[in-house]
């Protein structure tokens, strides 16, 4: 029977490089202010933040693209790494994720800084029009508001990779790191080709957690 022997805790900070956005709710949208609207914490003053699953859901698609994957679920190493489910016919393969990926939240610093600034639209945000250039008559039509974090905003943000006993440890870190770098020249969010969701990550900071009492930390 395989066995759990640790967890790699990495953490990092992570900081806009251009404006990001991040789909949420379009619910309660009023007349005349944002279109399309940033997902945000409903229970914490409507902070921004970069959900887990937007980060793991890109860096898997960045990773599959450079093994020449054209499908999800067809490398091996990242299948490995990320996890995948297959149903095949009656029988449905199931291989659980060794990567955890948390919601990352704004930093105390950037929470300050946006909720003083007087420059923004919004309380931490901003809005920036879009449009579509008519090919023949040459002018802007179908206006639209995006709601973006500004270019400059930092969050914190942590990784978990589950080692198991027949894993090659430095494998799964190389990849992870690879995944990173690779989400580092692409973009994370929406309107990518526009400019926006370039993102930079800090040092990675490493800490393994090998006593099971420390796992629930």
């Amino acid at each position: 029977m395989k066995k759990l022997t640790k967890k790699i805790k990495i953490q990092t900070t992570i900081t806009l490089v251009t404006g990001l956005h991040i789909g949420g709710s379009k619910e309660n949208v009023e007349i005349g202010g944002i279109d399309l609207p940033v997902i945000k914490l409903a229970t914490k003053n409507n902070e921004p933040y970069i959900p887990g699953s937007s980060l793991k859901g890109k860096m898997r698609c960045l990773l599959e693209q450079t093994a020449g994957a054209y499908e999800v679920g067809r490398d091996a190493a990242v299948n490995n790494l990320f996890g995948i489910t297959e149903n095949k016919g009656l029988r449905t393969d199931n291989q659980p994720s060794k990567l955890i990926v948390r919601d990352a939240m704004l930093t105390d610093a950037s929470r300050q800084l946006l909720r003083a600034s007087t420059y923004l639209d919004m309380p931490y945000t901003e809005g920036k029009w879009e449009n579509v250039i008519h090919r023949v008559k040459g002018v802007a039509e179908h206006p639209r508001q995006t709601e973006r974090v500004p270019a400059g905003a930092e969050f914190n943000a942590e990784f978990i990779i589950n080692v198991w006993d027949d894993d090659k440890e430095e494998e799964l870190v190389a990849l992870f790191e690879k995944g990173i770098r690779l989400l580092e020249n692409d973009y994370l969010g929406g309107s990518g080709s526009r400019g926006y969701g370039q993102i930079k990550f800090s040092e990675l900071v490493k800490t393994e957690i090998s006593d099971q009492n420390d796992w629930k930390a």
